[in-house]
């Protein structure tokens, strides 16, 4: 059934025009809402590119998601920056809040204090960690300018990993879709492991 889907696929040509679009909004949309699996899409992508006939297919899949991975984060942070000088808040900031355990909140907000943007980075390579960094960051009234300098490496850092993520899973398999499943139950379980580690620390008291 998946085979049938696969060569009813329009032109390469015509899945350009439609796929870069639509990764821009969505890895920029879950940036922006902390909701959508953002690094399964990049891998996904980066399958997709490396069975396209264009040699520059894995390099603008890596500018798209890069580049909209860094919109997002710099959308989210603005709209955070004016929750914190808001006398009331905002819902920006508030949502961001409700996403970052106070434990981690605290552990981000000694790891900035001690390395600085440097841990930028590493918050978007470890799942579930650019959140709780960001709002340390919001918090220590980090300015924009400086968040953004911080950001550039790391969303080049993101969306490299993901993509050799699917470039590893794309090269497994000879059919495109056999190497998106793989690239994305990978990504998934990459994403999932760390929560699934404290759920178990936490029902067995370690």
């Amino acid at each position: 059934m998946i085979q049938e889907v696969v060569r009813q696929l329009p032109p390469e040509s015509t899945q350009q025009a439609v796929g870069y679009p639509s990764l821009f909004l969505l890895v920029a949309l879950g940036a922006l809402v902390p909701v959508v699996p953002t690094g399964a899409l990049v891998s996904s992508a980066a399958v997709v590119a490396l069975h396209q006939s264009s040699p520059f297919s894995l390099l603008i899949v890596f500018g798209v998601a890069s580049a909209a991975a860094f919109l997002g984060d710099i959308c989210l942070y603005w709209l955070g920056r004016r929750g914190v000088r808001s006398k009331n808040g905002s819902k920006w900031l508030r949502a961001i809040s409700d996403r970052a355990a106070p434990e981690r909140l605290a552990q981000a907000q000694q790891k900035l204090d001690e390395n600085g943007a440097v841990v930028l980075v590493l918050s978007r390579l470890v799942p579930a960690g650019r959140i709780p960094v960001m709002l340390a960051c919001l918090l220590g009234r980090m300015p924009l300018h400086r968040f953004a300098r911080g950001d550039v490496p790391a969303c080049l850092a993101w969306a490299a990993t993901y993509q050799l993520i699917g470039i590893l899973g794309g090269s497994l398999f000879p059919e495109p879709w056999q190497g998106v499943v793989a690239a994305v139950g990978l990504t998934l379980l990459i994403s999932g492991a760390p929560a699934a580690w404290r759920r178990m620390r936490a029902r067995f008291g370690h």
